[in-house]
Parts: C-alpha cells; structure tokens; sequence
C-alpha cells in the first residue's frame, strides 16, 4: 500500500469517529404535540434553525456523510 491509501484510510477513521459523535450529539426529531398543529415552523426558532446550533451539526452531519460515501466507494475501488 502507498503513503496516500494510509493516509486517506485515516481520514476515514477520523470522518467515522466524527461523525459518530455528531448524530449522538444532535436532538431526535420529537416536537411534541406542537408538530401536529404545525405551529413549529412559524416561531422564530423554526425560521432561524440552520443558524443555530442544531442547523450547524445537520449541515456538517451531512457534508460528513457524503465524505464518508465517497471515501468509502473510493477506498473500496483500490485506486490509491
């Protein structure tokens, strides 16, 4: 194996331990009696989630994931 399969098997290591952590980190989708009336989505909160804390660890859960894939595809062709 070359310098550069090691080196991206650990960036892999690291993308899997990360993105671990992230999904436990991050608060289940249960929003109580207040998502059957939909009154979630209009309060100030609803609107301004993805410049929270929240909307932060989705998009970086999600920019991770699609590392992962392609790490994934890309370790599992044997092109390094």
């Amino acid at each position: 194996m070359s310098t550069l399969a090691y080196v991206v098997g650990v960036i892999f290591i690291i993308i899997c331990a990360v993105l671990v952590v992230l999904v436990l980190a991050q608060e289940g989708k249960n929003q109580g009696l207040g998502a059957i009336q939909g009154t979630v989505e209009n309060t100030y909160w609803g609107k301004n989630k993805g410049r929270s804390r929240e909307g932060i660890l989705k998009k970086v859960t999600v920019v991770l994931s699609v590392l992962f894939v392609v790490l994934s595809v890309l370790l599992n062709m044997n092109m390094f």
